[in-house]
């Protein structure tokens, strides 16, 4: 609306008349309305509209950031392709489907679905929104997303989201050489989980990250074992030297 009115200033346009325009506007498929006071344009050619979806996505919540799998693929840390886009937030997010019935009877999860493609958010608290790198898209558009480093620990803060524990050591693995391994482990430090920082930790070393770059992740104090894998079985041997419990059969046979 911010935008509206100041072409609407610029054309000399009444600012009474504007909410009518965008109405017929939006009527006649020239733009389409996201949320309340939020709008895109529709291209010429088709009724589907040209903006990147990274950017519908940092509109409709604010603040928020690209992250999860579709930061993943924009980093280039994962082959898989998936239709969803995913960000974080620390704001409350109150989607379409949340005032649904039917959503709730189908226990869905909350989402936009604009244009064919569906939005999901992820909550986080304030004092976890960080890591964020802005990126242009186009001439027009900048949105912020999570940097590499940042993605990956949320693969070992959310490994379900991803498939699992044994997913996110091969997300790691496969990152170790594109990375900066201090950033990660500094950003596993100030996120403050214990069981995520001893979980990363242990992976670094299995795949032969140096002692001196694993000192601040083994000075964590623990007085527990950790699973490996959080949604997996509490057996398996255990590692005194990072409390944790290598419940993950390939890993442990390997």
């Amino acid at each position: 609306m911010q935008d509206a009115r100041a072409a609407a200033t610029l054309e000399k346009i009444p600012n009474k008349q504007l909410r009518k325009i965008l109405s017929n506007l939006a009527k006649h498929k020239r733009v389409l309305r996201l949320r309340r006071g939020l709008y895109v344009i529709i291209g010429l050619l088709s009724e589907q509209t040209n903006t990147h979806p990274f950017v519908i996505s940092t509109y409709l919540i604010q603040p928020s950031a690209i992250s999860h799998w579709s930061a993943l693929q924009h980093h280039g840390l994962t082959e898989q392709i998936s239709q969803i886009i995913t960000a974080s937030t620390p704001s409350k997010v109150i989607t379409p489907s949340m005032r649904e019935k039917k959503s709730h009877e189908l226990k869905l999860k909350h989402a936009w679905e604009i244009d064919g493609v569906r939005y999901e958010y992820v909550n986080i608290q304030q004092k976890h929104f960080f890591g964020i790198e802005k990126i242009w898209l186009d001439e027009h558009f900048q949105i912020p997303i999570t940097n590499k480093e940042r993605t990956l620990l949320d693969v070992f803060i959310y490994p379900k989201m991803f498939g699992g524990m044994g997913e996110a050591l091969g997300l790691l693995e496969n990152s170790l050489a594109i990375i900066d391994i201090q950033k990660l482990v500094d950003y596993a430090i100030h996120y403050g989980k214990k069981s995520v920082a001893k979980r990363l930790g242990w992976a670094l070393e299995y795949f032969g990250v140096a002692d001196k770059q694993l000192k601040l992740l083994l000075q964590v104090p623990i007085s527990y074992y950790c699973r490996l894998d959080p949604s997996a079985p509490a057996k398996g041997s255990c590692d005194n030297r990072w409390m944790i419990q290598n419940n993950l059969i390939k890993v442990k046979n390997e």
